[in-house]
């Protein structure tokens, strides 16, 4: 692909991969040196169930790391992704992370680094590693000056929506927010459900609040927030907050989608029986080449880019997304083969990622090289055009408020808080986190 313009990734979600399918397998407990081979624990999301390629993919990668260097060995331990997050607190209380696990930018990697459990990559990257990726992807793990973790995926959040369903209710694609509501409102007068969400992992409600609050606010305004320059409880995020439960009001979800996985919205969606769903770019590979999907559903799904509000700030070409990467544990009894692993792993990883796992990676790539489905091809170009893409909002917060902002979302979307009281709750917080 052309060289991505420099994004302004303002620190503000994904899991990014918040979005990332699971399956368990606890990892048998070794010394992390036995007979004279050096053992790396690998801590990951990334399971064979969610993407087949891509899973054969990273066990192709470890085992030319451990041929390229005999006397070590990779153990893997897959775990889903609110598994994962719980595990990695509690094992870092006890300085017992893993020697390489998942990481995330912005306030997530924060405690981490400030609490000294995880190490620094300065001392084995140096400029020509740094020049192969994407503007911006690797600078979202530094933290005062240094760098924290080494890239891997990039994704933003889209709103993909089926074109069959569009036709035969004889809509359009919105690019306004009064477009938007249009489109809901003559969908459900048609007895067809608008939006598939399922909230109860409450990511996925964040994505529409943090869009909301991009296209009313602009892209700084949540940041500010977080940072401590402005107040949460700024009119504008009250008004993103009022707008969601405008959008539960007027029935744009399905029945019981505080309840439901994402699994189930993402079902309900891609079997017709929704006519949207807003996720991330991690699940271009399902959607355009999976043979669990019919190929009525492979041709007929497209996405649109989250609609301008009529007097927001924000733009069209603003995305919330990032990117993930890995770390390494400072306190690690095998940290510079694992900082090894790392580096080679993330470089492997980017040259082979969108060609052979349909996954887009923080590397900077030639899409001429690859022969793309149409769906691919528009991301890539949107992502080119990106006027800055805002990091998901688990991610901005450190864990406490993060953890706040969760549990509010749920409770905004459920009516049992107000806007006001969404706010409030995120603005204590905050303040009580950075001791105001």
């Amino acid at each position: 692909m052309k060289r991505f313009k420099a994004l302004s990734l303002l620190l503000a979600s994904a899991l990014l991969l918040a979005g990332c399918g699971s399956t368990n397998r606890e990892a048998e407990k070794e010394p992390a040196s036995s007979g004279g081979t050096k053992t790396i624990k690998f801590m990951h999301l990334w399971p064979e169930g969610t993407n087949a390629a891509q899973n054969k993919m990273l066990n192709e990668i470890i085992d030319d790391f451990e041929r390229e260097n005999p006397g070590i060995k990779i153990e893997q331990e897959i775990l889903a992704n609110e598994q994962y997050k719980d595990k990695i607190k509690v094992l870092s209380a006890s300085n017992q992370l893993p020697d390489v696990g998942m990481a995330w930018p912005g306030g997530w990697l924060q405690p981490y680094v400030q609490g000294n459990k995880i190490a620094s990559f300065d001392d084995v990257i140096d400029r020509d590693y740094r020049s192969k990726f994407v503007d911006g992807t690797l600078e979202v793990f530094e933290v005062n000056g240094k760098t924290y973790g080494l890239p891997t995926d990039l994704n933003i959040a889209i709103v993909y929506y089926n074109k069959r369903i569009f036709e035969q209710n004889g809509l359009n694609v919105p690019t306004t927010y009064d477009e938007f509501l249009h489109v809901i409102s003559t969908l459900t007068n048609n007895g067809i459900t608008p939006i598939a969400l399922g909230n109860q992992e409450r990511w996925t409600g964040s994505l529409w609040y943090m869009y909301l609050a991009d296209r009313i606010s602009g892209n700084e305004t949540i940041v500010n927030a977080v940072n401590r320059k402005q107040s949460f409880e700024d009119p504008t995020l009250i008004r993103a907050a009022e707008e969601i439960q405008r959008l539960v009001d007027l029935g744009a979800f399905q029945k019981g989608y505080n309840g439901a996985t994402s699994s189930e919205a993402e079902s309900l969606f891609t079997s017709g029986q929704a006519a949207m769903y807003l996720t991330g770019t991690w699940v271009l590979p399902s959607f355009t080449q999976s043979e669990n999907f019919t190929q009525e559903f492979k041709d007929s799904v497209d996405y649109f880019k989250f609609p301008t509000v009529e007097g927001g700030k924000g733009n069209i070409n603003s995305f919330v997304g990032g990117n993930g990467g890995l770390f390494v544990s400072e306190h690690s009894t095998v940290k510079e083969e694992a900082k090894r692993f790392v580096k080679y792993f993330t470089e492997k990883f980017g040259e082979r990622a969108l060609g052979e796992a349909g996954i887009i990676p923080s590397y900077k790539l030639n899409a001429d090289d690859y022969d793309l489905p149409e769906l691919y091809l528009k991301v890539l170009k949107d992502l080119n055009d990106a006027s800055s893409i805002t990091l998901f909002a688990d991610n901005i917060m450190t864990p406490g408020p993060a953890q706040v902002h969760l549990d509010m979302i749920q409770s905004l979307f459920g009516k049992e808080a107000t806007p006001e009281e969404f706010v409030k709750a995120h603005e204590e917080a905050l303040a009580k986190e950075a001791g105001e």
